[in-house]
């Protein structure tokens, strides 16, 4: 089992300087909206995946006044794990960018002001790759609904952030199929403005089914258990009658096995060659795979209530807790970034008992009230707001 038991932040968006001392069980951070408590939950995620989960562009985490006057941001959390301490440092440094004349700027505002990263992992400097899957976290998100509901590349990145977690080769094998496709993408424009030649495909095409296919493969073992877990903890959240599957989509048929799934790559590629060169991109491959949420054979992302999508969502999220606490051997740290105000009292009760198994939950919320209710002294209560947060007493 694992937990957080401490996290120091500077300059990180409104939270400018916090130490906190966390414990161990349910952690309640209450207090009203844009005061800091979803800031505070993408810190603990960030130390896990190596990212923030809601910035396109990192500089976007550092505080806007500690960027304009060259201040460095940090988020530091020591984690407790299998008998060892952890402690992983993200650090931001502003750097100046150049205008298109090529003077230097300091001008703060966005686009003006990048942002150098470096990662620490007890004292030792790593790249984000080797950062992620040190810490587990599963994120409970009200943005979770769009997993039903929204476009492909939100379950993608579901999926790559989970099997991430899981297993190192993974982000490994996945870093390198995007540059295949990078590499691919701009040969195929070259080749469309007369400036290479179509011979020159056969090397791209090798890497793309040698690396594509083993990824397709991974997903596929992935999600068999997704899957199995999805369904039992949908079936003790939802209504009575509801047979829910998730049924994966791959961009490239399957195969019996990893060969025969690397001849049938070869032959959608094939397949696609005129497209491809229309658009002047790779069509095929897991890039463009996704995966389908049924109840009773109705595909959901079309036809799923705003209520059932947000139990689909849940349903998923605490898969991939289980499918973490099974292949790491320990549970991750679960973050409810105030995904609970929308519930009738009994499913939240239900997320809340299911949530609460792992050895370290923290919950945001703008009504403690019912958290108190729930919990009552077995949960660690602290308030939120103006970018501090206290203990209540």
């Amino acid at each position: 089992m694992a937990y957080l038991s401490h996290l120091s932040l500077t300059n990180f968006r409104n939270l400018v300087e916090l130490e906190l001392d966390l414990p161990e069980g349910v952690v309640v951070f209450s207090g009203p909206n844009a005061q800091g408590k979803t800031a505070f939950l993408e810190a603990v995620y960030l130390l896990a995946i190596a990212r923030s989960f809601r910035a396109e562009n990192e500089r976007e985490v550092l505080n806007f006044q500690a960027a304009a006057q060259g201040e460095q941001g940090l988020v530091s959390g020591t984690v407790e794990k299998k008998g060892e301490r952890v402690q992983v440092i993200v650090g931001y440094e502003p750097v100046e960018t150049r205008r298109n004349g090529g003077g230097l700027t300091g001008d703060p505002r966005p686009g003006a002001v990048s942002v150098r990263k470096q990662i620490r992992v007890s004292r030792v400097r790593r790249t984000a790759t080797e950062l992620v899957g040190t810490v587990n976290a599963v994120l409970f998100s009200a943005d979770d609904i769009e997993l039903v509901m929204g476009p492909p590349s939100g379950r993608r990145r579901f999926l790559d952030v989970l099997i991430s977690q899981a297993d190192p080769l993974y982000i490994k094998g996945l870093q390198r199929y995007q540059k295949v496709v990078q590499q691919r993408n701009q040969l195929l424009r070259m080749i469309n403005d007369g400036r290479a030649n179509a011979e020159e495909l056969a090397f791209w095409d090798d890497e793309l089914v040698r690396e594509g296919a083993w990824i397709t493969w991974r997903r596929r073992e992935v999600m068999k258990e997704l899957a199995r877990d999805c369904a039992e903890h949908h079936s003790q959240l939802a209504s009575p009658g509801e047979d829910f599957q998730v049924a994966y989509q791959p961009s490239v048929p399957l195969g019996e096995s990893m060969h025969d799934t690397e001849d049938r790559f070869r032959q959608s590629l094939a397949a696609a060659s005129r497209r491809e060169r229309a658009t002047a991109s790779t069509v095929v491959g897991p890039h463009r795979d996704d995966f389908d949420l049924l109840i009773n054979e109705v595909d959901m992302g079309t036809f799923a209530s705003r209520g059932q999508a947000r139990t689909l969502g849940l349903s998923l999220r605490l898969a991939e807790a289980s499918y973490l606490a099974s292949v790491r051997g320990e549970g991750p740290i679960v973050l409810l970034d105030d995904v609970l105000s929308e519930m009738d009292g009994e499913r939240r009760r239900r997320v809340l008992e299911k949530a609460t198994q792992y050895q370290q939950t923290l919950i945001t919320t703008t009504d403690i009230e019912p958290m108190k209710e729930f919990f009552g002294q077995a949960a660690t209560y602290f308030r939120v707001a103006d970018g501090g947060v206290q203990r209540w007493q």
